[in-house]
């Protein structure tokens, strides 16, 4: 039985799907199934299984879930001591929505780390997020609104508004977006929602860029955080379009465990994110960086 173990059944149980699991570490499902299988011959149990749709835990497996939890918990506080110990920097592990990490994160984390704190990013669904950072398999994920849930503690950082932006003639579009487009608890789905779009009409591109750049094709509309197409919108390379729910104003999040749990890392990097110098990389992250401080960002998982 290992803490890597445990901490795939930790959120194979808390996210409701292998699949689900495997998308937030980053590995195969099969990978996750082997971690499984393990801890099920380990203990002699199912621990969990499939009803339905849905993944039930075992009488044994509701027992092992908050001792898993608080297992892979004190991990997390064990690689830190020897980390201090060793003299090593701090870690720092931001997850974040789709559209802040291909944007935001990046020059986020190179302005933040010109300190003695080690950073890596990942992303991860709306409904991923409040459960990293719970289970400490991330120390603040940046997103929507997820206070209250898992004693955890979200604080507003930026707010801007969504529209829609086009470069062609409006006549009966698709909607083209980015892998948040398939996340129900992100803005853009929210958007979707409030404007009744059938799926046959939406097209999910790889990235935001791309589906922005196909908007610009004339290929159809694209929802986009308005600070985030300024430039497109200001050379002509988009414009904006008048809907019955745009602008819709919409806010990030830094979410962090309380502040008697958090590390001194996320402590410093949410203090970070309060001040100015966070604030512009935020509303401009498009200014770039100079090459020689060009850092892309780097992806872990519990596998690595």
């Amino acid at each position: 039985m290992t803490l890597t173990q445990l901490g795939t059944f930790v959120l194979v149980a808390r996210l409701g799907s292998v699949k689900a699991a495997a998308d937030a570490l980053g590995v195969s499902e099969p990978a996750v199934s082997q971690a499984l299988s393990s801890l099920r011959q380990q203990f002699d149990d199912q621990l969990i299984v499939r009803s339905g749709q849905a993944m039930q835990l075992t009488p044994a497996g509701g027992r092992l879930l908050p001792i898993a939890s608080k297992l892979v918990s004190l991990g997390a506080d064990a690689q830190a001591a020897v980390r201090s110990g060793l003299g090593a920097p701090e870690e720092l592990r931001v997850v974040a929505s789709s559209t802040i990490v291909e944007f935001v994160t990046p020059p986020l984390l190179e302005a933040f780390t010109s300190r003695d704190i080690t950073s890596s990013a990942g992303v991860a669904a709306s409904d991923e997020l409040a459960v990293l950072v719970a289970n400490r398999f991330a120390d603040v994920a940046i997103g929507p609104d997820l206070g209250g849930d898992m004693e955890l503690v979200s604080e507003p950082i930026f707010r801007t508004h969504l529209i829609v932006v086009t470069g062609g003639p409006v006549r009966n579009p698709n909607w083209l977006v980015g892998p948040s487009g398939t996340d129900p608890g992100s803005d853009c789905a929210r958007l979707l929602s409030r404007m009744n779009v059938d799926d046959t009409r939406i097209r999910v591109y790889p990235s935001q860029t791309a589906a922005w750049a196909a908007a610009a094709d004339g290929a159809g509309i694209a929802p986009a955080p308005a600070h985030l197409v300024h430039a497109q919108i200001r050379r002509g390379e988009l414009r904006a379009v008048q809907t019955p729910v745009t602008p819709m104003d919409t806010t990030w999040y830094a979410t962090t465990l309380s502040p008697e749990r958090r590390s001194a890392a996320a402590e410093s990097f949410l203090q970070f994110l309060h001040g100015a110098a966070a604030m512009r990389v935020m509303r401009e992250p498009g200014s770039g960086l100079p090459p020689a401080k060009f850092r892309p960002p780097v992806y872990v998982t519990l596998w690595s």
